[in-house]
């Protein structure tokens, strides 16, 4: 049972609808972190806007802001984000070997040095922020630009956001949507 409910698409204004319908679309599923939002239309709206923002724009490829974001995951032992970004990184190219490989990231040979050091990044934001140092961020600064460091900033932040609402609610790996779901929302539930 959910700590918060999570509201359907029958539940929620035409504006949400929209949101939804975008994400069955791509996704096959609306996220129940998602659903839980939607209790607030103002405040849902604006982080899917945030959200897309941070891993769609910039100079950065989305693949490497996801590697950051899986980290960050399993750092913060969030299974929620974990089962989804996993999926997502997957089809962006990563490996179950480089993902696997996050936990020993230093030594492990699947990752350049550019890769290592926004994974550092995201343990060092993620663990003891305060504690970074000039020479740590002179190291970042090698490979990328300051646009850059802030695009991998923004997700790491992001994430360990949506890791602890994810982890204080207990929220479970959302499921993939139904025949009624996917029809209501005008997709072809057998080719969705």
């Amino acid at each position: 049972m959910p700590r918060i409910s999570r509201l359907n698409r029958s539940e929620v204004s035409p504006d949400l609808r929209c949101i939804y319908d975008r994400y069955l679309q791509q996704r096959g599923n609306v996220p129940y972190f998602f659903r839980t939002m939607a209790h607030r239309s103002q405040i849902f709206q604006t982080m899917i806007a945030h959200m897309e923002a941070v891993l769609s724009t910039g100079t950065l490829p989305t693949r490497l802001k996801e590697l950051v974001v899986v980290r960050t995951s399993q750092l913060n032992c969030t299974e929620y984000c974990l089962a989804s970004h996993t999926a997502i990184s997957l089809r962006l190219g990563w490996t179950p070997e480089h993902l696997a490989a996050l936990h020993d990231w230093k030594t492990s040979p699947l990752f350049t040095e550019a890769e290592k050091e926004a994974i550092h990044l995201a343990e060092a934001m993620t663990l003891h922020s305060h504690q970074f140092s000039d020479e740590e961020m002179a190291r970042l600064r090698r490979f990328y630009s300051e646009g850059e460091v802030v695009e991998l900033m923004a997700a790491i932040g992001l994430f360990n956001y949506f890791n602890r609402f994810n982890n204080l609610l207990r929220m479970e790996p959302t499921q993939p949507a139904g025949a009624d779901e996917l029809a209501e929302a005008g997709l072809d539930p057998v080719t969705a």
